[in-house]
């Protein structure tokens, strides 16, 4: 048994040791926002925050989470009010959107670090795949959040 800190809430849940954090999300505690890829953490579209820094679910053990605080999409805000929510919308960047959810999660924790980034720092820490192609407005979307939460002083 393990108890995990999602999202605020202790969660307890009964898995195998080697079950990798993204099945524990999905199918024990049906936190579906977060998305199965690859597999193989390459294409991001997994991505959460584990104590802020993002990491790709399907190949992190939930064992390894125990005692941090792990943040999903669903944890970012109820009402898509978190200013990279807000940016992604409207610079609508989303496409087919599946890989969002691991986008978005992944431009929250650059921000954290680095609130104004540059093109080149984005293009460096934002390795999630898009099939879409929406590389373009994930970028104008990360700008534009970073002047709100400068704005917001946040």
């Amino acid at each position: 048994m393990l108890e995990l800190k999602i999202n605020g809430d202790l969660r307890r849940i009964d898995v195998d040791e080697d079950t990798p954090l993204l099945w524990a999300l999905r199918d024990e505690l049906k936190l579906t926002g977060t998305k199965f890829g690859c597999g193989i953490a390459a294409c991001g579209a997994c991505t959460v925050l584990v104590d802020g820094e993002a990491v790709r679910s399907c190949s992190y053990p939930a064992t390894a989470a125990v005692g941090k605080d792990i943040l999903t999409i669903e944890g970012l805000s109820e009402d898509n009010s978190h200013p990279v929510q807000q940016a992604w919308i409207a610079e609508s960047v989303p496409q087919c959107g599946y890989c969002q959810s691991g986008q978005i999660m992944t431009a929250v924790s650059l921000l954290k670090k680095n609130p104004s980034p540059t093109d080149q720092q984005i293009n460096e820490q934002m390795t999630n795949i898009c099939r879409c192609g929406t590389y373009n407005a994930v970028r104008r979307a990360i700008h534009r959040s970073a002047r709100q939460l400068q704005e917001q002083g946040a």
